[in-house]
């Protein structure tokens, strides 16, 4: 398999994907992108209320990110995204025409994740909508599995190796 030059970072929401996301770009030297900058307003406005978003109220989110992904692919830019990807198909929308993307996803135990999730601030995702994004989850067939009980620093080099960016920058 090639080194990938674009690598999305997916989980439910307390996973680490930020973190994880942000410090892998770091380590390689690429752009790191947020999913959650990609939200239109009323998608944050809902999460922040509790109220869990539909695929109708997904798919221009899905799409900002795709049409990153695709504008940094024919920049021959490479990238790292953070989002949560739940379902396949929209891991499809978001990876379609792209070469050499790879798919990270980090699992956790739902009790991590809830404890996570309660102790962080200012962030507009409602602990509650946990339970919803754990009851849509469709687990990937196709990517590196990580778990997250491991401190952030092994993740990150146990992804630049099992990735085969040891060189890459």
């Amino acid at each position: 398999m090639s080194v990938p030059r674009v690598i999305v970072v997916m989980g439910v929401s307390g996973s680490g994907k930020s973190t994880i996301g942000e410090r892998l770009a770091e380590r390689l030297g690429w752009p790191f992108f947020d999913g959650d900058a990609f939200h239109p307003a009323e998608n944050i406005a809902k999460m922040s209320q509790g109220i869990p978003l539909g695929d109708d109220d997904r798919r221009p989110w899905l799409q900002a990110m795709h049409g990153k992904l695709i504008e940094l692919q024919a920049q021959d830019q490479p990238a790292v995204l953070a989002a949560s990807l739940l379902k396949q198909e929209y891991r499809n929308l978001v990876l379609t025409g792209l070469h050499d993307a790879r798919l990270v996803y980090l699992k956790a135990d739902p009790r991590l994740l809830d404890e996570r999730l309660q102790q962080r601030q200012g962030h507009f995702f409602n602990p509650r909508l946990l339970a919803s994004q754990l009851e849509i989850l469709e687990e990937p067939t196709n990517a590196v599995v990580m778990s997250v009980d491991a401190p952030t620093a092994s993740i990150v080099t146990q992804l630049v190796s099992e990735l085969g960016l040891a060189g890459a920058s």
